[in-house]
Formats: C-alpha cells, sequence, structure tokens
C-alpha cells in the first residue's frame, strides 16, 4: 500500500470513529433527556416561619373567641363554657401589663356563649355560639344598639375586608354579611389542595388575606380570599406546648390579632397565661 493510500485509509478510519462517537453521544443524550425527572412543582401551601418578638401575660380566666387590635387597643372577646364556672361572655380591651380585660359589655353567660367580634364602620359586632344571633354595640360607648339574625347553625369567628363581615361558623366556609341589612353575599369555600378545610375559627385579615385558626390544632392558615385556598400555613406547636407547660388547664390555641398600624401581629390561646407577639412573613 502506497504512502497515499495509508494517508486516505486513517483519514477514513479516523472519519468513522468521529461519526459513530457523535451518533453515541447523541444517543446518550436523547436518553438522558427522556429519564430527566421534571422540576417538581412549587407546593401551593408555604410553611411561614415565625419568630416570637415580645410575651404579654394573659388571663388565664379568659376562654379566648375573639382577638383584635382597633384603635390601637387590643381587644378580646371570651367565652363561658358550662364546666368552667370562672369564665365569662365579655369583651373589652386587653391592659398588656396584667392580660385583664377592661370590660366593655357582657352577655349572660345562662343563655348565651360568646364568640367572635369584629369592628366595621361605627359598630361592634359580636356572635353567640348555638344562638343564632349577633349583638351590635356602638363602637365608641359600647352600648347595645341592636342584633342580628344568622342562619348557619353556628356562629365562631368574625372579620371584616373593610366592606363586609366574615364569619366563620366551624365548617370550611366563610360567609360574607353586608353590615347594613345583614343579608348573606356570598360563601367562600376554603380548601387545601383541593381538599375543604373544616374547623375554621377566629379570623383575621392581614394584607389582603385572611388568617384562621383551625380549631383543635395548632395551626394557622393563610387563606386567598379570590379562591378560598391556603396559601400558606404557621405551625405554633412550641408556643402551644410552652402554654400548657405553664397552666396544665390551657386549652387550644385561638386568637390572631393584627395591629395594621403599627405592623405588630398578637397570638393566644383559651386559657392561655401569655399573649406572644410574633412576627412572619406577611
Amino acid at each position: 500500500m502506497s504512502a497515499f493510500q495509508k494517508l486516505n485509509a486513517f483519514v477514513f478510519t479516523l472519519t468513522c470513529c468521529l461519526y459513530l462517537s457523535a451518533c453515541t453521544q447523541s444517543a446518550d443524550d436523547s436518553s438522558n433527556g427522556a429519564n430527566q425527572v421534571p422540576p417538581a412543582p412549587k407546593p401551593e401551601v408555604v410553611q411561614l416561619n415565625y419568630s416570637v418578638v415580645a410575651q404579654f401575660p394573659h388571663d388565664i380566666t379568659s376562654f379566648t373567641e375573639g382577638f383584635l387590635v382597633h384603635d390601637g387597643q387590643l381587644f378580646e372577646s371570651t367565652g363561658a363554657p358550662d364546666n368552667l364556672p370562672q369564665t365569662r361572655s365579655l369583651l373589652g380591651t386587653v391592659d398588656l401589663k396584667t392580660g385583664k380585660i377592661s370590660k366593655k359589655a357582657e352577655i349572660d353567660r345562662s343563655i348565651y356563649f360568646g364568640e367572635g367580634i369584629c369592628f366595621l364602620g361605627n359598630k361592634l359586632f359580636q356572635l353567640t355560639y348555638k344562638n343564632q344571633i349577633a349583638f351590635i354595640y356602638d363602637a365608641k360607648t359600647f352600648k347595645s344598639i341592636g342584633s342580628f339574625n344568622y342562619a348557619n347553625a353556628e356562629g365562631w369567628s368574625l372579620t371584616t375586608d373593610g366592606k363586609l363581615l366574615i364569619m366563620s361558623d366551624g365548617t370550611a366556609n366563610l360567609t360574607y354579611i353586608e353590615p347594613e341589612h345583614y343579608h348573606v353575599v356570598k360563601t367562600l369555600a376554603v380548601s387545601e389542595n383541593g381538599v375543604p378545610q373544616q374547623h375554621l375559627n377566629e379570623l383575621e385579615m392581614i394584607n389582603g388575606f385572611i388568617y384562621a385558626n383551625i380549631w383543635l390544632t395548632n395551626t394557622i392558615v393563610k387563606i386567598d380570599p379570590s379562591n378560598g385556598k391556603i396559601v400558606g400555613k404557621l405551625d405554633l406547636s412550641s408556643l402551644t406546648y410552652e402554654a400548657h407547660n405553664k397552666n396544665p388547664e390551657a386549652d387550644v390555641l385561638n386568637g390572631i390579632a393584627f395591629d395594621d398600624k403599627n405592623d405588630k401581629i398578637y397570638v393566644t390561646g383559651k386559657l392561655w397565661p401569655n399573649i406572644y407577639q410574633i412576627n412572619f412573613p406577611h
């Protein structure tokens, strides 16, 4: 074989090797692409991390049902279970130095079980548990100015979007009520990943989202009011355990209040010995 023929044979062999290598690499790339796992979708429900900013005393006879900040003052409403004779169905302002409630109004515990409260316009509204009646007070004098009835089997909590009352009743639904004639405007079904979230309890509106305690749990959920989907969760188990360690009679987590003027958030629970100021992305 001549030198020229040898050179041609070498070039041919090299070309074949390069072609086969390219084909093999292409096949490997195609195979790898087929086996690649697509990135996992972002979870619909985000776990919200929180920090404790401060602690304040809380009256361990306060069976907390409503919790909010109005005109710079922390308000609380309470219920009175039959088996806890020391409890009362009242509402008033909370002194953060002592945890005591300065009573503004009280209903007969032998007839009514006080539930959630809400300020809207020049009125203060207070739900009752099973009587299907809400009491109305003047927001400045706290004198009784009326009442209205609701069809929900039970009244649990109230908040507002600034226009309508938003009511929980222990189910997975929130009821929107206009504050003049008290007609139901709409019902919002709340769900987590398509599953209805039962036991919605104490409510608070924070920066356009509804936050709700879930009864019998250590969880507060963040609800998108445009569609009812739960988009975030707070696990306050550590605060619940601390409350029980300090007061073995402490009951469930219940109470979230937002001071929008000072961007402060307070939480507590039924018969808890403390109110906690916490912070989380909101």
